[in-house]
């Protein structure tokens, strides 16, 4: 019999059981279209607050599937990004300003981190002070703020590069190269300068920088990619401003979660845990950093042909976070 043939009452009885068994078997609610987002991180301590956005699924909350490739350093994680590997790359100011002297149309977002740079010396060079850095091998992570902390410490100690021999290392084998005696002393971030320590023991031993030169660790897009997708970087800063919050409120947890997560002993990281300042920021200390390592690289050479101080109104972009949380923008960029 065809449908229209039914009789009204029954024909109204079929809708309304179809109704009621589409009810009964669908999901309570939809779930949201995750968006993915391709980070490109530095495998540290100093990128603390994405790995516990990650970790702990904060970036899921804001409807974010944050596919991460770990790097070694922020360098190759900003040059994955400009290669279009990633969307977003964690990294230090030293990246940030060799790209922007290059012209790439990257997006400063925010920086997330600071903390200052370390020097670790082996017991047989003889080096007490920095001023006993002179005729020495030194170690370093060249196009990082590694190299730019050796020439704030060469400065601070009345030395030029022509005093010392510099050996440009990659983190990772800053140990070794400590242990088979290939440098006497290595200047680099954490968790390497600690690696070493417990590796060597007495065979080494840290030297007093504290405050000669503090690495900025930040958040860094393509103009392109924050032009076209300006919902998700939001989301992105929301919940890294939701990881800062759970770190600080939880500062026996987040160490634990931090050093499982970057294979780093949990003792060892909780030594040196104050080291860490974890800020969603832009702020003054961001914008002199920047200004430092540039004219840093305008002064010895380590920029481009005919290159200039750069305009940092065209590569930061605070409007993001602002619009956020305004009180997290402390300088007028534009």
């Amino acid at each position: 019999m065809p449908i229209q043939s039914l009789p009204r009452r029954l024909l109204t009885a079929l809708i309304a059981a179809g109704m009621y068994a589409s009810c009964l078997f669908a999901p309570a609610f939809a779930e949201p279209a995750m968006t993915t987002v391709r980070l490109a991180q530095n495998l540290s301590p100093i990128s603390g607050i994405t790995i516990v956005a990650k970790e702990r699924g904060i970036f899921e909350k804001h409807g974010l599937n944050v596919v991460v490739s770990n790097f070694t350093s922020g360098r190759l994680a900003l040059e994955a990004t400009i290669g279009g590997g990633a969307d977003i790359a964690t990294t230090a100011e030293a990246p940030v300003t060799a790209a922007a002297m290059a012209g790439q149309e990257i997006a400063f977002l925010t920086r997330m981190e600071y903390s200052d740079l370390k020097t670790l010396v082996t017991t047989a060079s003889g080096i007490e002070t920095i001023q006993d850095l002179e005729g020495k091998r030194l170690g370093l992570a060249t196009g990082t703020g590694s190299e730019v902390y050796v020439s704030a410490l060469l400065k601070a100690a009345g030395l030029t590069k022509g005093d010392v021999r510099l050996v440009s290392l990659k983190p990772q084998t800053m140990v070794s190269a400590l242990a088979a005696g290939g440098v006497d002393a290595i200047n680099i971030w954490e968790p390497h300068i600690t690696n070493a320590r417990k590796a060597l023991g007495d065979q080494v031993r840290q030297i007093d920088t504290a405050g000669i030169y503090s690495e900025t660790f930040n958040i860094v897009t393509m103009q392109p990619y924050l032009e076209k997708n300006r919902d998700t970087v939001t989301r992105f800063l929301e919940a890294m401003i939701e990881a800062e919050g759970w770190i600080k409120a939880h500062p026996d947890e987040a160490p634990v979660i931090i050093a499982r997560a970057v294979g780093m002993n949990v003792d060892d990281l909780v030594s040196v845990w104050q080291d860490y300042i974890f800020n969603v920021v832009i702020d003054q200390r961001t914008l002199d950093v920047l200004h430092a390592h540039a004219r840093w690289r305008l002064e010895t050479g380590n920029a481009p042909t005919g290159a200039t101080m750069p305009d940092f109104s065209t590569v930061i972009f605070p409007d993001v976070l602002g619009e956020i949380d305004s009180s997290r923008v402390k300088i007028a960029i534009r």
